[in-house]
């Protein structure tokens, strides 16, 4: 049996791929090949545009894949949302649908756009948005360059941004929040149901969740005397307590711990003047709580 697997193409296509490599999975993509390979025997992978996985998702013809919140949103396609996997390939933060209009535009509010022309991929959520907040506006599909479209072709735009350069860069100016989104794992009712494939899912799920933790903390480990070991106990992290063992000679003890990256190169000066001494940081490939 084999579970049927749909992978983005296209700009989160290499995210996606590294990802699944630090879960431990293998994918080869030859060059104009939409079918990786993999080693596992158990999956079939295939690499789609990401806006027409939850489609096929939903029909039935693949078992699972990844996808943005914003297509399934979008498709309105019946499947269930298994995990959330937030990365992408810039960062590790969720992306945003905005709204944006021109830097010089007399629209300043969601409330303006009354009677109004945006351009946007995300079509049936914008009209949503809008719905709620009681706006009638034309809400046109996007094909491509939706940024240039402001304010010749379009009013204003929905599109998708992690940190705003590129609406910076065409001079536009973001007026509201439409969708916040991240990766799902997705999967059509009926594969789980199936306890062989639900439990693949999961298995897989449980792999990426860990190579996703993994990438925001490191390893750390070091020497330290009995006479300052209280000390640097206080200063340390960990995901329950720090790992203590004595060593040959008495009045030594290797301590070991779990931190949060961004918060090493702040914590080792502090550990080197409290009295550890021998410090060595090393990157994680899976942390499974």
């Amino acid at each position: 049996m084999k579970l049927r697997l749909g992978l983005p193409a296209g700009s989160m296509q290499e995210a996606t791929i590294e990802l699944f490599k630090r879960a431990g999975y293998s994918l080869t993509v030859a060059a104009r090949s939409y079918l990786p390979v993999v080693d596992d025997p158990e999956l079939e992978c295939l690499l789609l545009r990401a806006q027409e996985i939850p489609r096929y998702v939903g029909d039935g013809l693949l078992d699972a894949g990844l996808t943005g919140l914003d297509w399934v949103l979008e498709s309105g396609a019946d499947v269930v949302q298994a995990a959330d996997l937030v990365y992408s390939k810039q960062s590790a933060a969720p992306a945003r649908w905005v709204l944006a209009v021109a830097q010089d535009s007399t629209i300043h509010s969601v409330a303006d756009l009354q009677g109004k022309r945006i351009a946007t991929e995300l079509v049936r959520v914008t009209q949503k948005h809008l719905e709620r907040r009681g706006i009638s506006a034309r809400v046109e599909y996007s094909w491509g360059a939706t940024e240039v479209k402001v304010p010749q072709l379009a009013d204003a735009i929905v599109d998708i941004t992690e940190t705003g350069s590129s609406l910076r860069a065409h001079n536009l100016r973001i007026i509201d929040t439409v969708l916040e989104t991240n990766v799902k794992f997705i999967a059509h009712p009926g594969a789980w149901a199936d306890p062989w494939k639900r439990q693949k899912i999961e298995n897989l799920t449980v792999l990426l969740l860990g190579a996703l933790e993994a990438e925001k903390k490191v390893g750390l480990k070091m020497n330290v005397s009995s006479e300052n070991l209280e000390a640097v106990l206080r200063l340390l992290p960990a995901m329950k307590e720090p790992t203590v063992s004595s060593l040959i000679h008495g009045g030594w003890h290797a301590v070991e711990t779990v931190a949060d990256e961004k918060r090493v190169r702040d914590l080792v000066p502090e550990l080197k003047r409290a009295g550890a001494q021998d410090i060595i940081e090393y990157p994680l490939n899976k942390v499974i709580p």
